[in-house]
């Protein structure tokens, strides 16, 4: 396996910056949390250290190092950046759902639009392209606009847990249904359509390629550089897709190229 660059020390305090991996300011409050998605584009809910790109939890901790502990029922910084999730999703101010490759991720308003061209599906391609228990769970979800899992569980027909879950996971992905509010006592997500809450950036039309380049920038500027595989890892875009993002940020002279894979924030 062909090793990773390392990233330079002043690429660290770059990224230290713009995903707030600094104790100054690590985030404590929902009005926080948002200010961070909408600073950074779009992130992560809940990875570490071990993972590339912008996170919530990371931001909680206020530390480039943070590594999500094994007992986060215990740990007063895991269960903040949890609690936290449940806020914003509650809000609706930043979108949130499972998306590419069952990827937890907050999108700022103004990227939502170039997330749905790479991954938002059509209602005409629904029938070819989305499972039968999808469709079930579409289905209820449009007649009743919102329903809580046990809920739509029961009235969708789709009995089997498993496959209840992968038909959610794929109708998240395919950026037509979002959790709207969780509720505690008992413990349920209330589950919704993603074009209730965000119709005017879900019904925009934008073209791939545009896409593309406007992800890349998004996550190039908050990067400073990406090495090998970065933005695809990120992201789950597939890794020619990444490249052609990232190969239009040089075109436009908004980045360099180092070597193949290897792109850099043009100025940093």
């Amino acid at each position: 396996m062909r090793a990773q660059p390392a990233i330079p020390p002043e690429i660290e305090e770059h990224r230290d910056t713009r995903w707030w991996r600094d104790p100054a300011r690590s985030i404590a409050t929902a009005l926080d949390a948002e200010r961070f998605v909408e600073h950074v584009g779009f992130a992560a809910c809940l990875t570490d250290a071990r993972r590339p790109g912008p996170s919530l939890y990371v931001a909680v901790c206020g530390r480039r190092d943070a590594v999500m502990p094994r007992h986060v029922q215990h740990d007063p910084e895991a269960s903040l950046a949890w609690t936290l999730k449940d806020e914003l999703l509650r809000r609706g101010k930043v979108y949130y759902a499972k998306l590419a490759g069952g990827r937890a991720t907050f999108i700022a308003p103004r990227m939502i639009p170039h997330f749905h061209a790479l991954w938002g599906l059509r209602r005409a391609d629904e029938t070819r392209r989305l499972s039968a228990p999808a469709r079930r769970i579409l289905h209820v979800l449009r007649h009743e606009w919102e329903r809580a899992t046990a809920d739509l569980r029961v009235e969708s027909g789709v009995k089997d847990r498993g496959a209840f879950t992968r038909a959610l996971d794929e109708l998240q992905a395919a950026m037509i249904v979002i959790p709207g509010d969780v509720v505690y006592t008992p413990f349920t997500y209330i589950w919704t359509l993603a074009v209730g809450r965000f119709p005017d950036a879900l019904r925009r039309r934008i073209g791939r390629e545009v896409a593309l380049r406007e992800i890349a920038r998004c996550f190039l500027t908050g990067a400073g550089l990406t090495v090998r595989g970065e933005l695809a890892r990120v992201t789950g875009l597939p890794r020619p897709d990444a490249g052609r993002g990232n190969r239009a940020l040089v075109a436009e002279g908004f980045a360099t190229m180092h070597a193949p894979g290897i792109y850099q924030l043009r100025g940093d």
